[in-house]
């Protein structure tokens, strides 16, 4: 710090150009993605690898997530631009702001069998846990950089207590995360990059819509992407001028109910929709555009997450992903509503209403990437570097606050110790952002 002529304290003196180089040892680092796109995951990934490159650490990309390590063995090793490739200059060159991912990305889950710390002790369990650590080493990776959304963070965290439970005097990989989803449901930051991207492309799809229903005089039932939580579909509501927004957080009071279910053998409960309510709330606010607003037309924006919340009956026969979640778009949920809906409208009217479901989600995963994006993502990435090298970390999520200040959240606060599950963090119903939308959309009375 120094002083002014006055004796006042001022601003440490201004450095331009590069920080100082980190003294260390490590020789190659390796950066995988995992789990659907993101806006901005180019810029993740081309700042962490410049930030090694730098310093002397070459960098592996490995492509297609997990998929490619876990099929690792002694027979079938690592093969170079198949499996994985050394990142350079050619590759970096004008990335930050490009679309799509680079290395590529999977679903596999190499932690798919180990939910609790006991199963750590279990061979069969850890096997692909163990195989995806010796591809690494096959490649003398020392540090890992893990893209990727809640799952991938559950899967970084076993990898890191498979590698603690290694004999002593085991080098160990150390690993962090870069948290990364459009849903934005992430415990231990507030914005992921790649979200307001996401809105903005929903957004603008919901907007051409609103356009074409005020065109026929008809209604979209949009459903959006958003599994856990209504960030997405809230943002894109707001900003695509929606005339309702509805996301799980809202399945509560009378849109919420109660079914039986039996789970390995044993009997218990589980929350589901009250589609009748959440139907006659649609309703409601159609009627009310029309009877106050002169309008017939709109557009309603449904999360996909409310899927979940559909009867045991409803989801019968509904397959699910590696992780265990359902497939959302089996069931089509904008159309599933918007026909009810319809049937709804000419119960209590005696007309008609021309109602249309439609799926959102896809176009906005690799859209290319706004600014604040470009500079969330890059920001990230380079805290990777920064984490592993500067700090010495391993084990931790990057995470930002205020302007774009780094700081670093160990996984033992983002994941449930006894079964290993990250946590979701969801808009809390009363919150400013949650009320923010109530107050843009159409007004009902729902008391």
């Amino acid at each position: 710090m120094t002083t002014t002529p006055d004796g006042n304290a001022s601003q440490p003196e201004s450095v331009i150009g590069p920080p100082a180089k980190a003294e260390h040892n490590f020789r190659r680092a390796a950066i995988l993605f995992s789990g659907g796109p993101a806006p901005a995951a180019n810029a993740v990934i081309s700042t962490a690898a410049v930030s090694f490159m730098n310093n002397g650490i070459e960098v592996v990309g490995v492509r297609y997530g997990y998929s490619r390590l876990m099929q690792y063995s002694a027979d079938r090793p690592m093969v170079e631009d198949q499996d994985y490739f050394l990142l350079d200059e050619r590759h970096l060159r004008r990335s930050r702001n490009s679309q799509g991912i680079m290395i590529g990305t999977a679903r596999a889950n190499p932690g798919a069998h180990v939910s609790s710390p006991e199963h750590l002790q279990d061979a069969e369990r850890i096997a692909p846990l163990k195989t995806v650590d010796e591809a690494l080493r096959s490649l003398d990776v020392d540090l890992l950089v893990s893209i990727g959304g809640d799952d991938t963070l559950k899967t970084a965290n076993k990898f890191k207590l498979y590698q603690d439970q290694l004999p002593e005097g085991t080098s160990k990989i150390s690993v962090v995360h870069v948290p990364k989803t459009i849903d934005n449901d992430y415990m231990g930051i507030d914005f992921t990059f790649g979200y307001f991207t996401a809105v903005e492309t929903l957004a603008g799809e919901i907007r051409n819509l609103l356009a074409d229903a005020e065109a026929d005089g008809s209604y979209f039932i949009v459903e959006t992407m958003g599994r856990s939580a209504g960030w997405l579909a809230y943002g894109a509501a707001i900003a695509g001028e929606a005339s309702l927004v509805i996301s799980v957080e809202d399945i509560r009071g009378k849109y919420r109910d109660e079914e039986e279910v039996e789970v390995d053998g044993v009997k218990t409960t589980r929350p589901v929709m009250n589609i009748d309510a959440v139907v006659k709330r649609i309703v409601s606010t159609i009627r009310a555009r029309e009877e106050s607003e002169n309008k017939n037309f709109g557009a309603v924006v449904l999360a996909e997450g409310l899927a979940e919340y559909l009867s045991a009956q409803a989801l019968e026969g509904v397959p699910r992903d590696p992780h265990g979640h359902i497939s959302v778009a089996h069931v089509d949920l904008g159309k599933m509503i918007a026909k009810l809906v319809g049937e709804e409208y000419q119960r209590q009217t005696g007309s008609k209403k021309r109602l249309r479901g439609i799926q959102l989600g896809y176009e906005s995963r690799c859209a290319r990437p706004q600014a604040f994006d470009v500079m969330l993502g890059s920001q990230l990435g380079v805290g990777a570097y920064r984490a592993l090298v500067e700090e010495r970390l391993n084990g931790v999520m990057v995470s930002v606050t205020g302007q774009l200040d780094l700081h670093y959240v160990p996984f033992e606060k983002l994941v449930n110790p006894d079964n290993l599950v990250t946590m979701v963090r969801y808009i809390q119903p009363g919150s400013d952002f949650h009320k923010l939308a109530r107050f843009l959309e159409t007004h009902v009375n729902d008391r």
